[in-house]
């Protein structure tokens, strides 16, 4: 299980890389009301409260985990990746740019 999540985490870094050195303006553009939206329909609150417990607001910003832009676009397409979900990349970067606007807030 371990290195199922190692394998996970190492797989949304690698698909992460080319957006490390930009910061949140891989962001820019980015159709927030969109990324709302798909939270709500993918049920990410939810899946968060189950994995966490109370509100589910405890998932961000994990100890050292997610510390740039790029990482967080990673995970959230670790999501797409793990649940199935078919998210197109603009869908992804959508979401993303909500979290960072709601919870992370990189440069």
């Amino acid at each position: 299980m371990l290195q199922c999540r190692f394998s996970l985490a190492l797989l949304a870094a690698l698909l992460a890389a080319p957006a490390f050195g930009q910061g949140a303006r891989i962001f820019d553009g980015a159709d927030l009301e969109l990324g709302r939206k798909l939270i709500a329909d993918n049920r990410c609150v939810a899946c968060h409260r189950g994995k966490v417990g109370g509100d589910g607001s405890a998932i961000y910003r994990p100890a050292g985990r997610i510390n740039t832009a790029g990482f967080l676009r990673g995970m959230v397409e670790q999501c797409n990746t793990e649940l199935k979900l078919s998210l197109f990349p603009d869908e992804v970067t959508a979401i993303a740019a909500v979290l960072n606007r709601d919870h992370y807030r990189f440069p």
